[in-house]
């Protein structure tokens, strides 16, 4: 396997498919990348020689990926929650943000379901 930006790209990939394995570049950007390095998009990156890995690390270092957009997106969802919107409100009560009905569903989001077991009462 490649290393590309601190990540790991599969080899049997086409490059800009490869390049969508690192967070933060989607198969736009990805082929953004190629063509800016000058690299055969229609290539494997098991075909690639290390001067085609060096103008596609070049050619990606402008991009934000991995730990920086993680740090970013983790630090949009705080601001939402300090300053006290909806949304904020929903991710700190961990409910779905974006509109999802809740009385059925959001399961995932909820969690599992807190059963309340109704106590027999002995009768004598």
């Amino acid at each position: 396997m490649a290393r590309i930006l601190g990540v790991d790209i599969p080899n049997n990939k086409k490059v800009p498919f490869a390049l969508t394995s690192v967070y933060g570049i989607g198969i736009s950007s990805a082929k953004k990348i190629v063509s800016a390095a000058g690299v055969d998009a229609e290539k494997r990156t098991s075909e690639l020689t290390e001067k085609d890995f060096a103008a596609i690390r070049e050619a990606a270092s402008s991009y934000k990926i991995e730990g920086d957009v993680r740090r970013i997106q983790a630090m949009n969802i705080k601001r939402l929650m300090e300053v006290g919107t909806y949304r904020g409100l929903r991710h700190r009560r961990n409910l779905p943000v974006r509109g999802q009905r809740t009385k059925t569903n959001a399961r995932t989001r909820k969690g599992p379901r807190k059963t309340i077991a109704n106590k027999k009462v002995e009768t004598k």
